[in-house]
């Protein structure tokens, strides 16, 4: 994870709905990040649910929150229907992980994102 009080890298990645979100896109804002492994499984969908629950108390804080994993935006998509979610889920699917790994929320011998919030 990176460390705290460390600039937080850059990102431009696909939301659910195929258009281009990037960090600078929250600027002047607190932006919650939650990485996950994968869409559909168990865990993480009750993991994203949970967020849903709590998202107005994200946003009376002046947050935004958007999820990140290495699944394609069309299957965020579908999740985030399946979930009626109401943040953006963000795709870190081409390259695999990058951004992922940029805040080291990466777990090389599953191949996908570490369970991890961080905080902007």
């Amino acid at each position: 994870m990176i460390e705290a009080g460390t600039k937080a890298p850059g990102f431009s990645l696909t939301d659910d709905r195929g258009k281009q979100v990037s960090l600078e896109d929250f600027a002047g804002r607190k932006l919650v990040l939650a990485f996950y492994p994968l869409d559909w499984s168990p865990v993480c969908t009750d993991q994203l649910s949970i967020y849903q629950e709590v998202i107005g108390e994200i946003e009376a804080q002046g947050a935004a929150l958007a999820g990140i994993s290495v699944d394609s935006s069309f299957s965020h998509h579908a999740f985030r229907k399946h979930l009626n979610l109401t943040y953006p889920l963000l795709s870190d699917f081409n390259p695999k992980g990058e951004v992922c790994r940029a805040y080291g929320a990466w777990i090389d011998q599953v191949d996908h994102a570490n369970r991890s919030l961080v905080l902007i």
